[in-house]
């Protein structure tokens, strides 16, 4: 049955820029390079943008004619072979979008990209390199003086550091939306396609349906969620006149994969964060929240879990779960000039009616549903009143707002000091955390794309039976999101999602049916890898926000992290201090200067001259706003008729609107994602392959040691993992302080010992000797005794690493097994001399050998291919056609055997 609707790839993934005197020209083809585009950019206009798009889909021979003409006609002299007239400027692989100053258009293109993830075939890619180039000519160009300075105000957002992109999948929505809008009913997609038609019609797109009877392939394209697109208003003047695939959205945030290995199966753990681009900004210039609902530091973190054995979103099982951070809703805001660590908080205005907490939840609403639960990390009780203040206002906003709610979608808050649970000595944190998850998770469900297996039926497990959510006959949904905050939404933020994010994927991965019990403990290769994300993604977003890493982490709050720990988290409270005293406020004038909130005019004051930003985000101070809201009805109505499903995903005439329908060929390149991945038509390189330089649980996490268990989910000492003690530098630095605080006088070290401590053990392998001496160098050996002692520290028994003890005698059967092998090797010795004695008597090259093993011709130089026999080909093409979508049906002997299973697994 051919697949019901599939994601649209996009035809522009590889550009070049070409250049005359009077024109730009862009040209843009799929990876393949079989179809192509033309953007033509007028460089005689000063400073407004002309751009004209053809609409066109060139082969490769009308490209290359083209050109030829443009090149011909541009020569200063016609016929002229020497000069050329159309230069070659710069290859890229996106356009950023479209900016202008004071004085002409600029063009911001992508020149270098990394992959990072990988989505059911789909590559998200972050940006490693731009280039911005001035489009108007010099003959034309007007100049004005402070040009160079908004420039360099512009340039100061680095677009290399965490922006992503994709060309097939929508980045700004969570895959819960992208795979329930490929599951629209057939009808409903037929309907649409006649309704877009006028509006996007193309006769090279469509031509040749209708001689195939009008059988093809639905393509969807919805437009982005445009609060987490970071270049939108930098596309919004070239928006209504190039073909969409011109538009290359990109979002600003977090993005990692590891690999875990279960006895071999792939499973692809996913983190993908997403910042939001309304009331963006840092630390302390952005608090609270602005007129309109947007909050400071809003992040949407999704966890994505998917059996990497099946590509495809149709036949592949995916899964994932959404949480959100971000600042408390309420009007309040630092005094930063006071110099001071933790400067007052104010509330700025009263809002007796929570009329910003309203704006701010009737958004969540629609976008996840409900039930939105509140966690709140918040001091309670302080000497001084700090944070306090905000948890009494907060309080207050819900309590008003949920008396009009329906009691069923009412909002859930959670108070909880985290703060004071960390200083107790009789409380364990982490515990209490864990307990709230499980209600948490229990409460708001999560997205899987498949039903529930069959053995979770026939052993119904009762924390599953508990699971809430929104239960459909293809898989689950989650309906509901959890909203954590405290004051920065940085440190104690993180460990709490990372706590929930570890809850859901006990359940994600117990839906897969990859564990027989929805729980993960801590100290597993699972548990390990999963933490090493999350610590990489609250690194990344404590940076953007806040100047610097965390300072509070995970083994923080287990209290287990090492003694050299403290003295690292308060470098990075310093950090934190400097960059937001001194470099936060030009970075603020950037970021407003990017996303288009201050837009510079002539005549007007520049951005450096303004005294605060606070107007251009307050929107309501310039000008009344259109429309008063109700105090007591403050939702949205059609929200509200649809909860507790969210309304963005309900299948309605408004979100219609917002899908670009069109019918393909079956095996036409912009559905094509299988030919998309695997690429046929390049010579691939495994150096090269991403999936084998990701992270993996079995090659980072799991122990080297053999007769260890190789299951991602069995408990590890911390001595046992894949990332030892002397893993890596900075791990080793560590250990060697240690061994160094333990010796009770220690010489200093001598510059060979630095060198060789410093060094990166990833290269080859040395003998164990010279590198074990090599590591005890700063040690004090006093006498014989602690020498041994030390010794017996740092080098690990033989019968741990080898697995056998080479000091004990050998048995019998070892013997003989060896005295074979090597009467193997003198035996094929003897022949290769008898092949040579006998290739100089017998000139002709006949050479008559007798067999002197009882396999034919496998000995220890030479084996003999395997060869595969008809069901092994079999199966092998059935795994091929899985990938593509195409499942094969079950046979009598297959159900006979799995019932044969579980009647003597659990019935018996």
């Amino acid at each position: 049955m051919p697949v019901a609707a599939a994601p649209i790839i996009s035809s522009v993934q590889k550009l070049v820029l070409y250049e005359t005197r009077a024109r730009y020209f862009l040209v843009g083809s799929n990876h393949a390079e079989t179809k192509y585009r033309v953007l033509k950019i007028d460089r005689t206009e000063p400073k407004d943008l002309v751009i004209i798009d053809d609409r066109h889909v060139y082969t490769p021979q009308e490209v290359r004619e083209l050109l030829g003409r443009l090149d011909l006609g541009n020569r200063t002299k016609m016929g002229q072979k020497g000069s050329s007239g159309l230069f070659r400027a710069v290859s890229a692989f996106g356009v950023v979008g479209f900016v202008r100053f004071l004085e002409g258009y600029y063009i911001v293109l992508i020149t270098k990209r990394r992959k990072m993830a990988d989505i059911g075939g789909h590559a998200i890619y972050k940006i490693e390199d731009t280039n911005m180039i001035y489009i108007p000519n010099d003959s034309v160009r007007i100049t004005h003086p402070d040009e160079a300075r908004y420039l360099r105000i512009f340039q100061n957002v680095d677009l290399s550091s965490n922006f992503y992109f994709s060309y097939s999948y929508d980045l700004s929505h969570s895959l819960q939306y992208n795979l329930t809008v490929l599951r629209m009913p057939l009808e409903m997609l037929k309907s649409e396609t006649t309704q877009t038609r006028p509006e996007s019609f193309d006769i090279f797109e469509d031509e040749g349906l209708i001689t195939q009877g009008g059988s093809g392939v639905f393509g969807i394209c919805g437009e982005p969620y445009m609060k987490y697109v970071w270049n939108g208003e930098l596309l919004a003047i070239i928006k209504d006149t190039v073909h969409r695939d011109w538009l290359l959205y990109i979002i600003h945030g977090f993005c990692g994969q590891s690999k875990l290995l279960i006895y071999g199966r792939p499973v692809y753990v996913t983190l993908i964060a997403r910042r939001s681009s309304k009331f963006a900004g840092t630390r302390f210039l952005k608090r609270g929240a602005n007129c309109e609902g947007d909050v400071a530091n809003e992040v949407e973190t999704e966890q994505i879990l998917c059996d990497a054995s099946v590509m495809s979103f149709t036949a592949g099982s995916y899964s994932s779960y959404v949480q959100v951070r971000g600042s408390v809703p309420l009007y309040w805001s630092q005094d930063i000039s006071t110099m001071m660590p933790k400067p007052p908080i104010t509330l700025d205005q009263a809002d007796p009616f929570a009329h910003v907490a309203a704006l701010h939840f009737d958004q969540m609403l629609q976008r996840f549903g409900s039930p939105i639960i509140i966690l709140n990390l918040v001091k309670e009780r302080e000497k001084r009143k700090h944070e306090r203040i905000l948890s009494e206002e907060l309080v207050a906003a819900v309590t008003y707002l949920n008396q009009f709610l329906p009691p069923e979608h009412t909002i859930i808050y959670i108070p909880w000091d985290m703060a004071k649970y960390t200083k107790s000595k009789l409380c364990n944190v982490l515990d209490r955390l864990n307990v709230i998850a499980e209600s948490v998770v229990k409460k708001t469900g999560f997205f899987v794309n498949r039903p529930d297996s069959y053995c979770n039926v026939l052993r119904p497990d009762e924390k599953w039976n508990e699971l809430g959510g929104f239960v459909i006959p293809t898989g689950r949904l989650q309906t509901g999101v959890l909203r954590t905050n405290c004051v920065d939404c940085l440190d104690r933020t993180n460990t709490a999602q990372f706590m929930v994010g570890k809850c859901a994927l006990a359940y994600q991965l117990y839906s897969l049916g990859l564990i027989d019990k929805p729980n993960l403990q801590f100290d597993t290769d699972a548990v390990r890898l999963f933490e090493e994300l999350y610590e990489d993604h609250g690194d990344t977003l404590s940076l953007q926000y806040g100047g610097s890493q965390l300072v509070h982490r995970v083994k923080t709050y287990r209290k287990i992290a090492p003694w050299t720990q403290h003295s690292k988290d308060i470098m990075q409270t310093l950090s934190r201090y400097y960059s937001n005293a001194f470099s936060d406020a030009d970075r603020q004038d950037s970021i407003n200067l990017f996303l288009g909130v201050f837009h510079p005019t002539e005549g007007k004051p520049h951005l450096w001259e303004l005294p605060t930003d606070f107007y251009l985000h307050h929107k309501n101070t310039m000008r009344l706003l259109p429309t008063t809201r109700s105090y007591t009805y403050w939702w949205t109505p059609e929200i509200i008729k649809h909860l507790p499903l969210p309304y963005d995903e309900v299948i309605c005439a408004e979100n219609l609107k917002k899908l670009i329908v069109k019918k393909f060929h079956k095996h036409e390149e912009e559905i094509d994602i299988h030919n998309e991945f695997f690429r046929p038509y390049e010579l691939s390189s495994f150096d090269d392959t991403f999936c084998l330089a990701m992270t993996s649980s079995a090659r980072d996490f799991m122990p080297k040691t053999i007769g260890i268990d190789p299951s991602p989910f069995t408990v590890r000492k911390p001595d046992e993992t894949g990332k030892s003690v002397l893993g890596n530098k900075s791990n080793r630095e560590e250990a060697v302080l240690q061994r160094k605080t333990a010796a009770s006088a220690p010489p200093p070290p001598s510059e060979e010992a630095v060198s060789s401590s410093s060094e990166d053990d990833s290269g080859t392998d040395r003998e164990d000797e010279g590198s074990v001496s090599q590591r005890s160098t700063p040690v004090k050996m006093t006498d014989a005794g602690d020498s041994a002692k030390v010794t017996e520290n740092v080098v690990q028994p033989m019968k741990e690493v080898y697995g056998i003890n080479l000091f004990d005698g050998l048995s019998e059967e070892d013997l003989s097994i060896y005295s074979r092998f090597v009467q193997l090797g003198q035996s094929q010795h003897q022949q290769d001399k008898s092949s040579q004695q006998l290739c100089s008597r017998c000139p002709d090259g006949v050479i008559k050998l007798t067999p002197i093993s009882a396999f034919s011709a496998d000995n220890i130089y030479e084996v003999q291919p395997p060869r595969v026999d008809r069901k092994s080909t079999e199966i092998f093409q059935a795994h091929i056609q899985a990938s593509q979508g195409v499942m094969q049906p079950l046979k009598k002997e297959d159900t006979s055997v799995y019932r044969e299973y579980i009647r003597n697994r659990y019935l018996g």
